[in-house]
């Protein structure tokens, strides 16, 4: 009989875990909280704008990337993963909770068109865009980021419309050793040339 009941209290347990109430409320706590995100997105103003959209060049555009990324991005400087003094300082205080809202927050902004800088490089950087570098075996970035560069959630951020000058710096920062969290982008930066690289950065920013 005692193991009867327990069985029976497992079974109570589980169908308690299982019921839509339950379920409902587990969902209701993990939906980002823009308000909240809003509000720590405050501290972030100075360099990224009150919304992520279009400040200074040498920081990325928020506005309109995919959370997730966003999220992988503030743990990574949070743990170290991804270096810049400023970032992990930022990053350090901030729970699971605040990196799940302010990316959200951000998420939640719509993306605003760029322009390229130089329209003869630009030329150059659409065809490696969108069709590689066949004789170094490099792939066209549209496979991952689309050919609009909108991304795929959970796989590849957003990088249509990013600030030129800031991708240039993230490629390259790929190139020498020096950023480490995305070992697909360190072997593809490597095997370009500065000409390449400035080119596809400045296609970049007028893409949409």
């Amino acid at each position: 009989m005692k193991t009867v009941a327990l069985l029976l209290s497992g079974v109570v347990i589980a169908c308690a875990a299982l019921s839509p109430v339950r379920a409902a409320e587990e969902a209701a706590k993990a939906k980002p909280d823009l308000t909240k995100g809003a509000a720590v997105a405050q501290a972030c103003a100075s360099c990224h704008t009150s919304d992520g959209s279009r400040g200074a060049a040498a920081y990325p555009i928020l506005q309109g990337q995919h959370a997730d990324y966003l999220a992988k991005q503030l743990h990574d400087f949070k743990s170290g993963k991804r270096k810049n003094a400023v970032m992990s300082g930022m990053a350090a205080p901030l729970s699971d909770e605040d990196i799940a809202n302010v990316a959200a927050f951000y998420a939640a902004k719509s993306a605003k068109p760029g322009f390229g800088k130089n329209k003869d490089l630009a030329k150059l950087g659409e065809q490696i865009y969108r069709g590689g570098i066949a004789d170094r075996s490099v792939p066209a970035c549209a496979g991952c980021h689309l050919a609009n560069g909108i991304g795929m959630p959970s796989q590849y951020p957003r990088i249509g419309s990013q600030h030129g000058d800031y991708v240039l710096a993230q490629m390259n920062a790929f190139r020498s050793g020096e950023r480490t969290n995305s070992p697909q982008m360190t072997g593809v930066a490597a095997k370009m040339n500065d000409k390449e690289i400035k080119a596809v950065s400045d296609y970049i920013a007028g893409l949409r």
